[in-house]
């Protein structure tokens, strides 16, 4: 099974694969954007073979009398009770004359494309519930699509090849569930579309960690960020974000330290006080750019174990984790801006603001580094400026006495002036000597003073798991998914 089949093929080539594959046989039901998949497996030809049953519960009242009332029709509860009810039938109806000889499955989507008269772009959660043998117990895949289509029929036409490619994707490559989120873009153009969330459960996935599988969504660029919460699963942006202030926190957390606890703290204390903000729910969030995964030893290599225990130590602080490809900050806030028009605060420290001042970063920009604050500052976007201690001299580097080239000082003062940068107050001076590379080289050789340099809960988890101690084995077993390339 899985013979990486997908890089020769098509979705019409798919699609007849799946028909003439009679040991599957199922039900699709699609809602809002069209019986965009169902149409492909009747257009290709020999869908009696496959396809029990489709339909399409368009009309809410119908929908509700079907599967249930529902707040929202596109939205995960409303796909995965359409998955348990198709399923449930199924079963019901045909279990006992086929079961023993068919691998049954519900295909569900529930979708809205693009809305020319709003301006709205289209989104919609697509699940598929399977088994892999017969009277085997289902497995399913979860997901949610962004869809970027200049017009509706775009994103018809993507929802229908990535419907096919779930489907082809589940039953080949169950196995290989890397491989397996790589063939979702098949025969879809890049930037029609891209997948923020997505779940593996059941028995093919026992040994699957999810948030292995976010990583592999951004490094696969089906993704641009993946965020998930401090138990493991994946949350949709919109869905965290929508009408709250954000402030995040970038950094390579290997491991997190005091001192980035004390920047983030500090920052919060801020933040809450800006008369935008204050009185209002806001989302902290820890974020880390592929380059922050990247080992010393292989920059083109992202070390799946060395990524989870940085993610579980974050996770014992109980915050929310985000992975993305955006190297530069006006990228990341477009991003953020994207799903809330409130305020941004992006907390950082000297070093990396020094760094956000240089100007070989914005090279591919037409503006240069004009036009990369236009984009960043477009918005209600302030930066947080954690201090610096210089190694060689101990003096202290502001956001207030920072030097940064003399024919960006004038642009640098302005900012500095109109408070788009903001230097923070009341920090922890025994903090400002601590560095995660000191502390991780502590770790490694077995010295205890690391501990001090850590939050007291990090330090626990670390001690008890023995995180970041020993080189990474590639040949010891690894969860599913590990294989980061």
């Amino acid at each position: 099974m899985g013979n990486l089949k997908s890089e020769a093929m098509d979705t019409h080539q798919k699609a007849l694969e799946i028909n003439l594959d009679r040991g599957k046989y199922g039900t699709l039901a699609e809602i809002g954007g069209g019986q965009e998949v169902a149409r492909w497996l009747f257009r290709v030809g020999s869908a009696s073979g496959t396809v029990a049953k489709t339909m399409s519960a368009y009309d809410m009242t119908v929908s509700d009398s079907i599967y249930g009332a529902s707040k929202r029709y596109v939205s995960r509860q409303r796909v995965e009770t359409m998955l348990e009810h198709e399923y449930g039938l199924l079963q019901e109806r045909l279990g006992s004359t086929r079961g023993a000889e068919t691998r049954f499955f519900a295909f569900a989507d529930s979708v809205t494309t693009r809305n020319v008269e709003r301006n709205s772009n289209g989104h919609g959660w697509l699940g598929i519930r399977f088994q892999t043998e017969p009277n085997a117990q289902p497995s399913q895949i979860l997901i949610h699509l962004q869809l970027w289509g200049k017009e509706y029929i775009q994103d018809q036409e993507t929802l229908g090849a990535f419907g096919i490619n779930l489907i082809f994707g589940a039953y080949e490559y169950h196995d290989r569930p890397e491989f397996l989120i790589e063939s979702l873009g098949d025969s879809i153009p890049k930037g029609h579309m891209e997948v923020d969330v997505i779940e593996f459960t059941g028995p093919a996935f026992k040994d699957v960690d999810n948030r292995l599988m976010s990583l592999k969504l951004v490094e696969a660029g089906l993704a641009n960020a993946a965020i998930f919460n401090p138990q493991g699963t994946m949350v949709e942006p919109s869905e965290l974000f929508y009408k709250k202030s954000v402030l995040i926190q970038r950094g390579s957390f290997r491991p997190v330290t005091r001192l980035a606890m004390d920047m983030l703290e500090c920052s919060v204390a801020e933040f809450i006080q800006e008369p935008k903000v204050e009185s209002e729910e806001i989302v902290i969030l820890l974020e880390m750019s592929i380059q922050n995964l990247t080992t010393n030893n292989d920059a083109n290599k992202i070390d799946s174990k060395d990524f989870l225990e940085r993610v579980d130590c974050l996770s014992a602080l109980g915050y929310p984790v985000a992975i993305s490809n955006y190297g530069e900050f006006h990228r990341l806030a477009a991003y953020l801006f994207r799903y809330t028009q409130k305020m941004i605060g992006i907390t950082m420290g000297v070093p990396t603001l020094k760094e956000v001042f240089n100007e070989k970063y914005y090279d591919d920009l037409a503006g240069g580094i004009l036009e990369s604050f236009g984009r960043l500052f477009k918005n209600d976007l302030k930066l947080y400026v954690y201090p610096w201690e210089e190694p060689a001299t101990s003096s202290l580097v502001t956001a207030t006495n920072l030097l940064v080239d003399s024919h960006l000082r004038h642009l640098y003062q302005y900012l500095y002036e109109n408070q788009f940068i903001q230097p923070l107050r009341d920090f922890d001076s025994k903090c400002l000597s601590i560095s995660s590379k000191h502390a991780l080289d502590m770790i490694k050789d077995g010295n205890s003073n690391w501990k001090t340099m850590v939050p007291e809960k990090v330090a626990g988890l670390i001690d008890e798991r023995s995180l970041f101690m020993k080189k990474h084995d590639p040949a010891a077993k690894q969860p599913r998914g590990a294989t980061i390339r």
